[in-house]
């Protein structure tokens, strides 16, 4: 099977007869996801962000900063991003601003949309979260990552995790001679 693999991606060019995949290679021919519109609403530019980064590293790589902002922008529509777009769009054709990198660009935004209330949704998120069908793995993933940027740290991150687990297994894991004592236990 390992061997079909390596002969489909050499046939088709994507990896070399040591089977790597070859950066100049997997950046063109490679499917990435291209990001949802933005539209300002709040809690989503940091997914937004981290979509057009990803984007941008795979295949983008060597356009100008300018371009990438431009091809940015492109995907900010709608709601309070059109006037910030229009605003940006006017300083950049005077010359106001100049970005020297994307991610110049990605803290300016940040710093209009996230206006710290990125929290206060991270956590109501990370409240409202259960297992429900998921398996253990699932659940923890999925919290792991809400958690990130939800304020919540320590003992409290560990109520909110035990909140959301399913019954059973929380009465196991009370009932163990070693109970976890972090989520990744």
């Amino acid at each position: 099977m390992q061997a079909q693999i390596q002969a489909l991606l050499v046939a088709q060019g994507g990896a070399e007869a040591g089977g790597a995949i070859t950066g100049s290679n997997a950046g063109p021919s490679m499917e990435v996801a291209k990001p949802a519109i933005f539209n300002g609403e709040v809690g989503k530019v940091g997914g937004f962000i981290t979509v057009c980064r990803l984007y941008l590293r795979m295949k983008m790589r060597g356009t100008s900063v300018e371009e990438q902002v431009q091809w940015v922008l492109s995907y900010v529509q709608g709601g309070s991003a059109d006037v910030w777009k229009e605003n940006i769009m006017e300083e950049l054709e005077s010359g106001e601003i100049e970005y020297e990198t994307a991610e110049e660009f990605f803290t300016n935004l940040r710093k209009e949309f996230g206006r710290g209330e990125e929290e206060s949704v991270k956590a109501a998120e990370l409240r409202r979260m259960e297992q429900g069908g998921k398996t253990m793995e699932e659940y923890m993933q999925e919290f792991k990552r809400t958690a990130r940027g939800s304020g919540y740290e320590g003992r409290p991150l560990i109520e909110e995790f035990k909140r959301g687990m399913n019954g059973g297994i929380w009465r196991k894991l009370i009932e163990a001679e070693n109970p976890p004592t972090s989520i990744e236990q």
